[in-house]
């Protein structure tokens, strides 16, 4: 079944292309079957070089795939999904990464019983170690969930959820990679301050929240016991978190996701 798959994306951008990518470097769908189509040639180049086809033309993008990533930007997607409706039929699938626009939206600006799902990536999904989540229209069912987890493996964490729970996402995952780069950088100032050169400063903290975040994961521990599995009575690291704690950085972080999610939540109801 997903052998005959024709995957589409309307938008060339650097998130359509990330999960582009993975599919190929995955093998999940060859090259050939990938159309792409976008305004101007800017970024269609770079998928060209991947052995992608390109178009000027959306509805050309609809004609020759049945799944299809609409990648614009958001206040451009309402006008894309009146241009496209005419094209859409019950053999397509269709999956919008615009932030901000809701199933019911989606829904209502395409045919009646068109199978639709709204995916929120992330930007490491470049490098294929995205987050994403998604949520499932009235229309589609566990077979597009799990053709889109099947698929989207390959670009990183893909978890179905709850439409409520993308914004939250973008406050802890779409947002938070933002946060974690402050960190990263306050990581290897501190060495430097100390008397380390920068650029061995930012690989090794770059290793570090990359090992930490593997633990995670590989493990399944909640964070609070791999942290307490780093203290030892007196030593360095709890002389270190005692600082963290008088500069109240848990309080500040959640404060920050707090305020992401919020955001994300007004740019919806715009």
């Amino acid at each position: 079944e997903v052998g005959e798959l024709r995957v589409g994306f309307v938008g060339a951008g650097r998130m359509a292309v990330g999960l582009a990518q993975g599919l190929l470097r995955a093998g999940k769908v060859p090259a050939s079957s990938i159309l792409v189509s976008a305004p101007s040639e800017k970024n269609l180049d770079t998928w060209r070089e991947s052995g992608c086809r390109t178009t000027h033309c959306n509805l050309e993008v609809l004609q020759e795939s049945n799944l299809v990533f609409l990648a614009t930007k958001p206040h451009i997607l309402p006008h894309v999904l009146l241009e496209i409706r005419p094209a859409v039929g019950p053999h397509h699938i269709v999956v919008s990464l615009a932030a901000g626009v809701s199933l019911q939206t989606l829904q209502r600006l395409l045919p009646t019983g068109t199978k639709v799902l709204r995916l929120m990536p992330n930007l490491p999904c470049v490098v294929q170690a995205g987050a994403m989540v998604f949520a499932l229209g009235s229309c589609a069912s566990d077979r597009e969930a799990t053709l889109l987890k099947h698929l989207l493996s390959s670009c990183g964490l893909c978890e179905e959820v709850p439409e409520p729970y993308i914004n939250i996402h973008t406050g802890l995952s779409g947002s938070g990679v933002a946060y974690v780069y402050l960190f990263a950088e306050a990581l290897a100032e501190g060495a430097v301050k100390m008397g380390m050169p920068g650029g061995l400063a930012s690989r090794i903290a770059a290793q570090t929240l990359l090992g930490a975040a593997k633990m995670m994961l590989e493990t399944g521990e909640h964070p609070a016991k791999l942290r307490g599995d780093v203290c030892t009575p007196g030593g360095t690291t709890i002389h270190a978190l005692h600082q963290l704690e008088k500069g109240a950085l848990r309080a500040t972080v959640m404060n920050a996701v707090e305020a992401a999610t919020n955001r994300a939540c007004d740019m919806a109801k715009d």
